[in-house]
């Protein structure tokens, strides 16, 4: 969704109902492809105060993940709110809060997905208990278990586990 600031300058109409969706293509973050299951939805309210736009919304979307420990594939909820400020008006180019547009135009779902990259996970789990791949057979741990010897200690540690046997 593409906004013209002289549009909403010109209007009379101080607020603006937003309740839109739209579908984002796969994109690449941290090295992984990212891919969106369903369109994003959003509904919020775009004001003006003086000649500042504030655009405050709520964004619903679900996203494709590989776990970072067991490689499975997992469906991610995104369910976030965001308020942005935007102005044309040179004025404010010290405010770090308000976003100086150069152009007359403002696209709103660029922003959109920018505030979906930002509330991504660092580390991406299909759970908190996820056990992840065994080290010596790769075997998802979460589905099996192995006969993989899990004995292995730390060559600094080994003088310590021989007081155990």
């Amino acid at each position: 969704m593409e906004l013209k600031f002289s549009e909403i300058y010109s209007k009379r109409e101080k607020k603006k109902q937003l309740d839109f969706a739209f579908e984002i293509e796969s994109f690449d973050f941290e090295g992984e492809e990212i891919k969106a299951t369903k369109p994003v939805h959003v509904i919020g309210e775009l004001g003006l105060i003086g000649s500042i736009i504030e655009l405050t919304v709520h964004i619903n979307t679900e996203l494709e993940f590989l776990c970072s420990r067991c490689l499975s594939s997992f469906l991610y909820t995104v369910d976030i709110d965001a308020v942005e400020k935007f102005t044309n008006n040179k004025e404010y180019n010290e405010d770090e809060d308000i976003v100086v547009i150069t152009d007359d135009r403002l696209d709103i779902n660029e922003v959109i997905i920018n505030n979906i990259i930002s509330t991504l996970p660092i580390k991406r789990l299909c759970n908190n208990d996820c056990k992840g791949l065994c080290q010596e057979c790769g075997t998802n741990l979460n589905l099996t278990t192995c006969s993989c010897n899990s004995g292995d200690v730390d060559i600094r540690l080994a003088k310590l586990k021989e007081l155990f046997n």
